[in-house]
C-alpha cells in the first residue's frame, strides 16, 4: 500500500498537477497581496505630516506664551506718567523707535520705559545718599560724594536706556542669524508659485523653530499686507521695526518689484547670497579677532605656569648642586 501511494505521488501527471496548483497560488497570492498590504510611504508620510504638526503647534504655543505685542499699561504707572506729563520731559523719539525694535510695542510699554525713567534716578540717588553720607562707607571729601550721587542719578536715568539697547542688540542677533535661511525659504515659496502673502505666512511657521523673533515680524508682516491699504507701508514698518539693513534692503527690492514689475525671484535670490556671504564674513571676522582676545590670557595665566613647569627642574637640580 505504501509503495502504491509512493509510485501515485511520483507520477509524472501528479507532480505536474502539484506544480500547477503551487504556480496558481502563488499568482493568486501575487495578485491578492497588494489588496492586504496598507500603502507604507503614505502611512510614513502620515506620519510625519503629523509629527510636523505636532512640532508646530508646540511652537504656537510657545510663541502664543510669548509677552503680548500690546501691553498694558499698569494702572499706577499711567497715573503716574500721566500726572507729571512725562512724555513731555522723558520721552525721545529715539527711545520709542528702541521699544518697537526691542519688541516692546503699545502704550504699555511706553508707559513703563517712562515710568522707570522717573523712578531709577529717584532710587539710586537715595541708595548713594544712604550708603556715602547715612554709612558713610567711603572716606572722602563732601565734593567726592556728592559727585558720586549726581553719578548715580544719572546712571539711574540712563538705564533703561541702556537695558533697551540691550535687548535691541540681542534680538537683531536673533533675526540676522536667521535671515538667509528665511530668505531662501521665501525663494522657493514665490518660485513654487505662492503669493509674497502666503510665501511669508509660511516661511513665519516654518522659522519659528529656529528663529521666534524673526517668525514674530513676518507674522506681523503678513497681518500689515493683508489689512494695510498700502503695502509700502507693511515694509516699511518691516524695517523700522528691526533696524537692520539686511532687512531695509529685501523691503525695498519688494517696493521696487511691486512699483515696477521687476521679479521678485530674482531679487530674493541675489539678496539672499548676500545674506549668507555677510553670515559667513560675520563668522571669519570674530575667528579673526580671536588671536589678540586670547593674547592677554595666555600671558596672564599661560605664560606663568609654563615658566614654572621649565624653569622648576633648573632649579632643582641647581639647588641640588650648590649643596
Amino acid at each position: 500500500m505504501l509503495d502504491d501511494f509512493v509510485n501515485t505521488a511520483l507520477a509524472p501527471r501528479t507532480v505536474a498537477a502539484v506544480l500547477t496548483g503551487i504556480a496558481a497560488a502563488a499568482t493568486v497570492f501575487t495578485v491578492i497581496q497588494p489588496l492586504f498590504e496598507g500603502d507604507q510611504l503614505a502611512k510614513r508620510m502620515k506620519l510625519v505630516s503629523d509629527e510636523r504638526e505636532q512640532i508646530r503647534q508646540r511652537e504656537r504655543e510657545r510663541l502664543n506664551n510669548r509677552a503680548s505685542l500690546r501691553v498694558e499699561p499698569k494702572a499706577y504707572m499711567k497715573r503716574v506718567v500721566e500726572q507729571f506729563n512725562l512724555s513731555r520731559w522723558l520721552g525721545t523719539e529715539t527711545a520709542k523707535a528702541k521699544l518697537i525694535q526691542a519688541g516692546h510695542r503699545g502704550a504699555g510699554a511706553e508707559t513703563a520705559f517712562l515710568f522707570f525713567r522717573l523712578v531709577m534716578p529717584i532710587v539710586l540717588t537715595a541708595v548713594a545718599l544712604f550708603y556715602l553720607f547715612v554709612l558713610e562707607v567711603l572716606d572722602q571729601p563732601l565734593a567726592v560724594r556728592a559727585g558720586l550721587v549726581f553719578a548715580a542719578g544719572f546712571l539711574g536715568l540712563k538705564l533703561p536706556e541702556v537695558y533697551l539697547s540691550n535687548i535691541t542688540t540681542k534680538r537683531q542677533a536673533d533675526i540676522r542669524r536667521a535671515w538667509p535661511d528665511a530668505l531662501d525659504l521665501c525663494l522657493i515659496c514665490v518660485e513654487s508659485g505662492m503669493s509674497v502673502e502666503n510665501a511669508f505666512r509660511r516661511v513665519s511657521l516654518e522659522v519659528a523653530s529656529q528663529s521666534a523673533v524673526l517668525a514674530e515680524e513676518l507674522a506681523l508682516l503678513t497681518a500689515e499686507l493683508s489689512f494695510l491699504p498700502e503695502r509700502r507701508v507693511a515694509y516699511e514698518n518691516l524695517a523700522l521695526r528691526t533696524g537692520l539693513e539686511t532687512v531695509k534692503s529685501l523691503t525695498t527690492a519688494l517696493m521696487q518689484a511691486e512699483r515696477y514689475g521687476t521679479p521678485v525671484g530674482q531679487a530674493l535670490r541675489v539678496l539672499a547670497q548676500e545674506s549668507r556671504d555677510f553670515r559667513m564674513t560675520e563668522a571669519e571676522k570674530k575667528a579673526a579677532a580671536l588671536p589678540p582676545k586670547l593674547t592677554v590670557p595666555m600671558i596672564l595665566f599661560f605664560l606663568p605656569v609654563l615658566f614654572v613647569v621649565l624653569l622648576t627642574p633648573a632649579g632643582i637640580q641647581a639647588y641640588a648642586l650648590m649643596k
